[in-house]
């Protein structure tokens, strides 16, 4: 989610939403696209990727004022006929699920109904966790699971249940298991 158009960034060669994203597009047929990223760190990759498009809607939800530097404001929404589909929700450290959960109901979920995309991406970063030391935000692997099932009920309204997940960062070894587990489960619709 770091690699832009014109370079790699952060520990990204490849932007894998972003890949997808277009193949859907060329070779799937479909129209709009929603990435949801929830990393630590900003998604500015995709948002310069798709800064200028009005057919890929970016979200991202990191912690503020951390890498990269000057990135992820909440006033930057894309440009030109992109101007309103990139919505940037900075996150202040300390941040629990509770916190990202109610940002993610009150700012996501109506940006994304609004779009109505015919697919979802999520850009899964690990990184939020409260136990990695990358960040100063206090996600559970049960929050992870929490975003993952909000996200699997907005592309069962307007995608089919069309959902794509990527994993970003995580660095807390012992905390990467018990969450791609619980996001594996909402994923099934077990959670």
């Amino acid at each position: 989610h770091h690699a832009e158009r014109e370079r790699a960034m952060g520990f990204c060669l490849f932007n894998n939403a972003a890949v997808c994203a277009h193949w859907a597009q060329r070779e799937g047929g479909l129209e709009r696209i929603a990435i949801l990223d929830w990393d630590v760190h900003h998604g500015n990759g995709s948002e310069d990727i798709f800064a200028e498009r009005d057919d890929v809607l970016v979200v991202s939800m990191h912690q503020s004022q951390l890498f990269p530097e000057g990135r992820g404001r909440a006033a930057d929404r894309g440009v030109g006929a992109g101007l309103g589909y990139t919505l940037n929700v900075p996150m202040p450290p300390g941040s629990d699920g509770m916190a990202y959960l109610g940002a993610f109901d009150g700012e996501v979920a109506p940006a994304v109904r609004a779009f109505a995309p015919e697919l979802v991406l999520i850009s899964c970063g690990f990184d939020a966790h409260r136990l990695d030391a990358m960040s100063e935000v206090a996600l559970t692997e049960e929050d992870f699971g929490a975003l993952t099932a909000r996200a699997v009920a907005l592309a069962e309204e307007s995608a089919c249940g069309r959902v794509g997940m990527f994993l970003e960062g995580g660095y807390a070894v012992e905390a990467l298991g018990p969450s791609v587990q619980a996001c594996l489960r909402a994923l099934a619709g077990e959670g």
